[in-house]
């Protein structure tokens, strides 16, 4: 059993050309009321600015800790790389360009008290500023494997594990695309229940456009994932395809 740091948590967060808003992000994360943390940020191979903010900010603070790729290679290996080097015990993602509450860590971390390996919370749309839209996406006390086939409701800015319960080698993703859901199917389906915290913690950033540009091109990753990854027939596919439509679909309005 891998040792970890028992109180610290471990966030790691893929950086690429993200000199908008990496700094933001960074102080979002120093703003938490838990302060025992760790935040691995690993660039990818940046092209912009986004390595120079965090080294600033590193200098003053040693708990941010910039860790380059030495080629440009994906979210899911910039994730994975992170968790290779996280020392805590609790693990959390988040994109470089979304929001933290200040009581996010410190409301997860109690509602995990009590043997909870895998848990998420709400979270609001927000736009290209930051300002939330008042549209709070809801999530239900437990969801398992064959519900999350439906409802892709699981935001990764809003996950926390607990690498205790779950091992390292099933929070890793696949290099494909909507990697992230990927790696939740997995972990429910080996560990069976995941844990909702309906309280909006997260503020996801969308830029102007993204919804109705990326609508397509997000069926056709989810319904890759029911036949290439899940391996799911043609008519189990389009079932929990009509599932996740409408609620991704109310989830936006």
């Amino acid at each position: 059993m891998k040792e970890f740091e028992e109180k610290l948590v471990s966030i790691v967060v893929p950086v690429y050309n993200a000199q908008d808003f990496i700094g933001e992000t960074i102080q979002y994360v120093k703003a938490q009321t838990y302060e025992h943390w760790e935040l691995l940020l690993v660039d990818d191979c940046s092209l912009d600015n986004s390595c120079n903010i965090i080294e600033e900010m590193q200098r003053t603070d040693d708990r941010i800790k910039l860790i380059r790729q030495e080629r440009n290679s994906g979210a899911a290996s910039c994730r994975n790389k992170g968790v290779s080097c996280a020392r805590g015990r609790y693990l959390c993602f988040l994109d470089a360009d979304d929001i933290w509450e200040p009581e996010k860590l410190v409301r997860e971390l109690a509602f995990m008290d009590g043997g909870r390996g895998f848990v998420f919370t709400g979270y609001e749309f927000a736009d290209e500023n930051g300002r939330g839209l008042g549209k709070i996406v809801h999530v239900p006390e437990t969801i398992t494997y064959r519900e999350a086939l439906k409802n892709t409701t699981i935001f990764t800015s809003t996950v926390m594990i607990d690498r205790a319960i779950i091992a390292d080698n099933d929070s890793m993703m696949p290099c494909i695309e909507s990697e992230d859901t990927a790696t939740w199917w997995n972990i429910l389906k080996k560990y069976g229940t995941g844990y909702g915290l309906d309280e909006c913690l997260v503020r996801y950033r969308r830029s102007a456009g993204t919804l109705s540009s990326n609508k397509f091109q997000a069926i056709k990753r989810i319904w890759n994932l029911y036949r290439k990854h899940e391996r799911l027939g043609v008519a189990k596919s389009f079932y929990c395809m009509t599932f996740w439509a409408f609620r991704a679909v109310f989830r936006r309005i």
